[in-house]
């Protein structure tokens, strides 16, 4: 049977355009999702099953929930399909209401069971997500391709200026991401705000603070989704194309000068830093996380003059505060405080990196270039006592984890939650009572091994437990029920309950 010009066709993909002339083609996979629906299961991952309230095993959802999930997702990908050829919301709707395309399977179901105009809001909500996201996302035609982009963003985010302390800060929370980026083989990566934090040095206060003041407002990071259980958010890095007021910041390490136009006469294009930078950004990586520079340590400064050195050593002052992104007084104070540990020595007006400061070793005594007052460090754990910063990683550390124990402890109480009811005997029938708080549930039918008593006989009714929160909850095979399911017993419960009174 043939088709209407805005469906596709796998057959006719090559010669027939989607939508008006001049626009883009669907790809045949899209085309197949259209006609065919998910037949591989690309996008049932997750659906049919969840996390059991161990945190170890996997509970099977109720076909119908997993069934609805699955179908979401294959909507939002021909959503996303559609909005990156360039079509309409219209055409959308079309081949999702389409009777022969399975793919709209889930979007008729809607407007089978709620009515045309759910569906058409629902399919609405769907465009508008994917229009977002399709906006500010980028097509990676391979690995070879995410690798390139990656580098591409690396190298920006190494000439692009950080300045102030913000600045630096979201340098490394930055970094941090690139680091997950990499990880997952591409700009889209999951992380959560703790491990951000952890890998980045520095607190969740501050991490949210630069996300929404720096890294949001300026296109370099987005977030897609919220992390909910024990899944951590969805997150996108961007090229940062923007300055924060919509111009475009075009910088690269090969096309532009690492100096001012006139350095004898400090002719910046700002009052005190260039418009470029060029710091190796993966030494910050390694080092941001050690407690020797954390806030009142070495610090963010201390990490941008050791990157600026360790790219391009013997280096002005005047040259640092263009490379590294710091005022002149900034690249002063860090700079003595580095000579200090002997993890930099000068030569005249340059300045250097010692031979293992990266590993935290300053100049030996006998060196020439040490000064008398210097006391080499040994390591970055002494630089970390010296400045009272030691155990600051792990603290962090702790106290994360602490926060996840109780987060976990929480989603292990909602999900005892299956059934808000009590059983009682009456007239030699089991009546089931709603029970709106713990506070009504009566002591005496709770057992000290956690089971539940018959409050007719005195013994344990089976099938029931008390919930660490002092709920009653019913334990069956088949006790994975939707809201609306529990909503129904409870209704059918409290029915029972009144007719027996």
């Amino acid at each position: 049977m043939p088709h209407h010009n805005d469906q596709a066709e796998p057959q006719q993909q090559t010669s027939r355009p989607f939508g008006r002339p001049g626009r883009h083609r669907l790809p045949p996979a899209a085309a197949e999702l259209i006609l065919l629906g998910d037949l591989t299961g690309r996008y049932a991952t997750g659906s049919y099953s969840r996390l059991g309230s161990d945190g170890r095993t996997l509970a099977l959802r109720e076909n119908r929930q997993g069934a609805a999930e699955h179908g979401h997702r294959i909507t939002a990908a021909i959503a996303c399909h559609v909005a990156r050829a360039d079509g309409t919301v219209d055409q959308l709707t079309r081949l999702l209401l389409h009777p022969e395309h399975d793919g709209g399977r889930h979007a008729r179901h809607i407007a089978l069971r709620s009515g045309q105009a759910r569906a058409l809001d629902y399919i609405r909500r769907v465009w508008t997500s994917a229009s977002a996201a399709v906006s500010s996302t980028r097509v990676l035609e391979s690995r070879h391709h995410a690798h390139e982009v990656l580098a591409a963003l690396r190298d920006r985010i190494e000439t692009t200026p950080w300045r102030g302390e913000r600045g630096r800060t979201a340098l490394r929370v930055l970094r941090a991401h690139l680091n997950f980026a990499e990880i997952a083989g591409g700009p889209l990566h999951h992380a959560s705000e703790r491990q951000t934090a952890e890998e980045a040095g520095i607190s969740r206060t501050t991490l949210r603070a630069v996300y929404e003041t720096v890294l949001k407002p300026r296109g370099w990071l987005r977030r897609l989704r919220i992390g909910h259980g024990r899944e951590g958010s969805t997150w996108y890095l961007g090229d940062g194309n923007t300055d924060g007021h919509g111009a475009s910041a075009s910088l690269s390490r090969f096309r532009t000068t690492q100096y001012p136009p006139d350095p004898a006469l400090e002719e910046w294009t700002t009052p005190e830093t260039g418009a470029t930078a060029d710091i190796d950004s993966t030494v910050i990586s390694r080092l941001m996380g050690h407690d020797a520079f954390a806030h009142h340590g070495l610090g963010s400064s201390g990490l941008m003059i050791i990157g600026a050195l360790h790219i391009r050593p013997a280096q002005t002052v005047s040259e640092l505060v263009a490379t590294a992104s710091v005022s002149r007084a900034t690249a002063y104070r860090t700079l003595g405080r580095l000579a200090d540990h002997g993890l930099v020595h000068h030569t005249g007006e340059t300045w250097a990196l010692a031979p293992r400061a990266l590993e935290g070793f300053g100049n030996s005594p006998l060196d020439a270039a040490t000064g008398p007052d210097v006391q080499p460090t040994r390591g970055w754990d002494e630089v970390a006592r010296r400045y009272g910063t030691a155990g600051a990683a792990a603290r962090r550390t702790a106290l994360h984890a602490a926060e996840r124990a109780a987060y976990r402890e929480v989603l292990d109480r909602l999900a005892e939650h299956r059934s808000k009811a009590v059983v009682i005997v009456r007239d030699g029938r089991q009546v089931l009572v709603p029970a709106p708080g713990p506070d009504e549930i009566p002591v005496a039918w709770q057992a000290s091994d956690g089971s539940v008593l018959d409050p007719a006989t005195g013994r344990p009714a089976a099938g029931w437990r008390v919930a660490t929160d002092g709920r009653l909850i019913l334990i069956t095979p088949t006790d994975q029920r939707s809201y609306d399911e529990l909503a129904a017993a409870h209704a059918k419960a409290l029915s029972e309950w009144e007719s027996a009174a």
